[in-house]
């Protein structure tokens, strides 16, 4: 019964609006403009709320890019990232990108229970915490909040207040070099603090990683949550059979 009732429903009007642009957007190079709203509610006989409900949708999606006061266009290919144990730095450069970053906040903090565990020290040991807005080509990416523990990485503070790559300050100032992480990716919306930052709009689809990374001596070295534009952002592996 179930199965012949969802056969039998009519497809929504957004969604088969949505399937035409998916369609029109196969042959349109980045940056072309699509039709106004006014214009595909002409031609599909639909209201302007159905031609807005497709288009939000393709700009969750990625495929549609809006700006404000001039128009919506065909969105720039997602850049796609291999899921690897390597710095945001390097991925960028391997890319072909230009990475940059902004340093939003640098502080010490006294690490509670869970935060201890991960960092292999003790309650109430000190902590530092930055955060930093990432870029590719002056294009804001991610919003990464790193926790290590100070008293591994004495003068820490110092050499990331000074930018550059992380992974570089490890490897060249306290000779440790990342061996291994687990990593966990979900799925959360943009807030308006993180929508503000990354110039996104609030509600937007995001990519919430959680990397814990240890050396090759075995010691925890960070615990990383990082909140990518899931509009601009995918992540590729490669899968092997156990």
């Amino acid at each position: 019964m179930l199965e012949s009732a969802t056969r039998g429903q009519r497809e929504p009007k957004y969604w088969a609006l949505k399937q035409h642009l998916l369609d029109l957007l196969e042959t349109m190079p980045p940056g072309s403009p699509i039709p106004t709203e006014r214009a595909l509610a002409t031609e599909f006989a639909v209201s302007r709320t159905t031609v807005r409900q497709a288009l939000a949708d393709l700009t969750a999606e990625g495929r549609l890019h809006r700006v404000q006061g001039k128009g919506t266009f065909a969105a720039e290919p997602k850049l796609a990232q291999r899921l690897q144990l390597s710095s945001y730095t390097e991925d960028m450069r391997a890319k072909g990108r230009e990475p940059s970053s902004r340093l939003l906040e640098v502080e010490e903090l006294t690490a509670e229970p869970e935060l201890a565990k991960l960092l292999g020290v003790r309650n109430g040991a000190k902590v530092l915490r930055m955060r930093r807005l990432r870029l590719a080509d002056g294009e804001p990416m991610a919003l990464e909040t790193t926790h290590l523990p100070l008293g591994r990485f004495r003068g820490l503070r110092k050499h990331v207040s000074a930018g550059g790559s992380l992974y570089a300050v490890l490897r060249e100032h306290y000779g440790v070099e990342m061996d291994s992480a687990e990593e966990t990716i979900e799925t959360a919306l943009a807030g308006p603090q993180e929508a503000d930052l990354l110039g996104a709009d609030v509600g937007t689809p995001m990519l919430l990683l959680s990397r814990h990374s240890f050396a090759a001596d075995g010691k925890p070295v960070e615990f990383v949550r990082s909140i990518y534009r899931g509009d601009r952002y995918k992540f590729v592996t490669t899968l092997s059979r156990p």
